[in-house]
């Protein structure tokens, strides 16, 4: 299960490449329009669009992404059965179609369906994506339905079980979805431990994509807390209203990019620098706009018990802050940007004091970070079993197609190939016989090594310019 986890956890790495680049984008126009968002200007408006493009479909990139890294050979097949399967799932489930299936009005429809687009569901529109094509990639379908043999089947058996997802989520999600407002409703009465309580749930549910219901409940007025809008509009209570969204602060602009620190400096010494700009990216994001995806997907499927740790840290923070006297608040999200401008807003209350807490925890971050990962020997970005001792082997030839047909040709030819894959540095074969696999020829290709670990695999080290040779592979064996 960690496995299938931590490999999941790759599998994202791709599409959380391109989020820090949108947040940033977002935090500047958010800037330079603090109060319109784009109503008092086109650069503003112009950079808060480009931004939101990819941050607001945030779930389509996860479903092609999960879809194309969860798949046998990162084929683009996959990538279309993943979005092939988003748009089934959320079309089935969209509050207009659930209406129509109910014979009920949109307006009656359960608000669940309203948050249906998350990136829970792009993860599992994913995972259904890669099994269909794993499983169905290669069917072979008589003479007369020949055209959808192969990979033109897997969409379709896509879309049959994505039908099938949406019905089991027709049913669960809006249970789920209540139990979660309801939770968040009963511990409203508990004051700073409640803040906390919310703070842990709310990170521990964004893999999930459902922490919208728990932030329902505190930032608008399901329960009548409404702390977001009563803490700008001025009809709060004064040291009251902010509690639970203070907290947020110190763990955006300080805890997680200390948390980054101490994976980087926990990271193997010949992967910090493949790590380095994935890491340093995530911080400035989390520190400056408070959008903290790219930091918390780069690492809750690689080490979920981290995650944990990061929630629990989290909720300490909400609980001390609602119990001193400082109050914050944010219209985007908690980070740099928003902090700076609340000072002014009607609840603020001694926002400079949230510098010296966030300081505070941000040693707490970098320190429990840093032990918790040594400690339990969790593969952080950087941590990976793979390749400890390959990012630095340098291919002998860099005719990459030369190289990949030596190496086809020691392995026994297309015909001995069913599975293309690579990471780092490793170009990693399904193959169907072992014995017919010649070593010597594989190595005069210039590569650094050959290993066998099970009866059908193969991993050729060839180095970092491994995903040119795979590219030339693939080519070789279609």
């Amino acid at each position: 299960m960690m496995k299938y986890l931590q490999r999941l956890g790759k599998s994202l790495m791709l599409p959380v490449a391109a989020l820090p680049v949108a947040s940033i984008l977002m935090g500047i126009g958010y800037w330079i329009d603090p109060t319109g968002w784009g109503a008092n200007s086109v650069v503003s408006a112009f950079l808060l669009k480009a931004g939101g493009a990819l941050i607001d479909n945030m779930a389509i990139l996860f479903a092609i992404g999960v879809a194309v890294g969860m798949s046998d050979d990162n084929d683009g097949t996959a990538g279309l059965a993943g979005l092939v399967s988003w748009l089934v799932i959320t079309t089935l489930l969209a509050p207009g179609a659930v209406g129509m299936f109910k014979h009920i009005d949109v307006k009656a429809v359960d608000p669940a369906f309203s948050k249906i687009q998350t990136q829970f569901v792009g993860i599992v529109a994913g995972l259904i994506g890669a099994y269909c094509y794993n499983k169905f990639k290669s069917t072979k379908l008589p003479d007369a339905l020949g055209f959808f043999s192969g990979k033109r089947s897997v969409a379709i058996v896509t879309a049959a079980m994505s039908i099938l997802a949406a019905l089991i989520l027709f049913f669960i999600w809006p249970v789920v979805y209540g139990a979660l407002v309801a939770f968040g409703k009963a511990i409203v009465s508990t004051g700073a431990i409640g803040a906390g309580i919310y703070a842990f749930f709310n990170r521990l549910l964004i893999p999930f994509g459902l922490h919208h219901a728990l932030n329902s409940v505190f930032w608008f007025d399901v329960a009548g807390i409404n702390d977001l809008g009563n803490f700008w509009s001025g009809k709060g209570v004064l040291g009251q209203t902010g509690m639970y969204m203070t907290g947020f602060f110190p763990v955006m602009m300080f805890g997680l990019p200390a948390g980054a620190l101490a994976m980087y400096h926990t990271a193997k010494d010949k992967k910090k620098k493949v790590v380095y700009g994935l890491l340093l990216a995530a911080a400035l994001s989390s520190f400056f706009t408070g959008v903290t995806e790219p930091m918390e997907f780069a690492f809750m499927f690689l080490a979920p018990g981290l995650y944990v740790v990061h929630a629990l840290l989290t909720g300490i923070s909400a609980a001390v802050c609602a119990l001193l006297p400082v109050r914050a608040g944010f219209n985007f999200s908690a980070g740099f940007v928003d902090w700076f401008l609340s000072f002014k807003a009607p609840m603020a209350k001694n926002p400079l004091m949230l510098l010296v807490i966030g300081l505070v925890f941000a040693v707490i971050y970098y320190v429990v970070f840093r032990f918790v990962i040594t400690h339990w020997n969790l593969k952080t970005p950087g941590r990976e079993d793979d390749d400890d001792d390959e990012v630095n082997v340098k291919l002998s030839n860099n005719n990459y197609t030369e190289v990949a047909s030596i190496i086809l040709k020691g392995v026994g030819g297309k015909e001995n190939v069913t599975a293309i894959d690579n990471c780092v540095t490793r170009l990693r074969l399904t193959i169907k016989d072992q014995a017919v696999v010649n070593e010597k020829v594989i190595k005069s290709a210039g590569v650094a090594g050959v290993i066998r670990p099970g009866k059908t695999s193969l991993q050729v080290i060839v180095g970092t310019q491994v995903q040119f040779v795979a590219d030339e592979f693939k080519k070789l064996c279609k």
